[in-house]
């Protein structure tokens, strides 16, 4: 991180002290400044001045509140929301991410994919970890539903050709072209999985399992 940039801002909510006190010694030294930690949203918000740019949350607390409560809390006080948990339930994955958390890293994996992934998140850019395609391969409320001329033209699109020979290709407009695309990314942003760009459209694709050597 240069020192033109301002430092990235988390807090920690875990109901185990040494996965929170772990947590934040690790991302101290990664750079990042710690604003506070506890083991439960309501705890958190009662220590907060500010919002944080991420919380790190568990899945499961021992305060008996759900996922989709407490990420909807968090995300309502106006910070981003990263899952560090096992993940062994992925009803529970689902409801996190349907209420708008960023993506799941599991605390199996090394630490450094957590400080990555608070990075991008605190970036606005999508955490799209395998637990994370797992739960939404598994759950059909995050499939776009997009009709077959729309996958059409965005696998065309996201193969990297340019609107002018999507349309030429297909014997439509470039203006019905850019129309298709426009709904395909507002269909993906309705569940949840937003798309500002042709790589992330490319990689909404590839989740889906509809972008191949073989669908092209």
């Amino acid at each position: 991180m240069s020192s033109s940039q301002s430092p990235i801002t988390i807090a920690i909510v875990d109901d185990h002290d040494s996965v929170r006190l772990g947590v934040k010694a690790g991302a101290q030294e990664a750079g990042y400044v710690v604003l506070d930690h506890a083991d439960s949203v309501e705890a958190l918000l009662a220590k907060l001045q500010e919002p944080p740019m991420v919380v790190v949350l568990d899945l499961s607390l021992a305060d008996g509140s759900t996922p989709a409560s407490n990420v909807k809390t968090l995300v309502e006080y106006g910070t981003k929301v990263l899952i560090y948990s096992i993940a062994d339930n992925k009803d529970k994955v689902n409801e996190a991410l349907r209420e708008g958390a960023e993506g799941l890293v599991a605390k199996g994996q090394d630490m450094s994919y957590l400080f990555e992934a608070i990075r991008l998140s605190a970036n606005g850019i999508t955490i799209n970890t395998t637990e994370t395609v797992a739960a939404i391969d598994n759950d059909v409320s995050f499939r776009a539903n997009l009709s077959e001329r729309e996958l059409q033209v965005v696998k065309l699109y996201a193969s990297g050709m340019t609107l002018k020979s999507v349309a030429y290709e297909l014997s439509l407009s470039k203006y019905t072209v850019k129309e298709h695309i426009d709904r395909a990314r507002d269909k993906y942003s309705k569940v949840g999985r937003p798309v500002t760009g042709k790589s992330e459209l490319l990689i909404r694709l590839i989740e889906d399992g509809l972008f191949g050597e073989d669908l092209i």
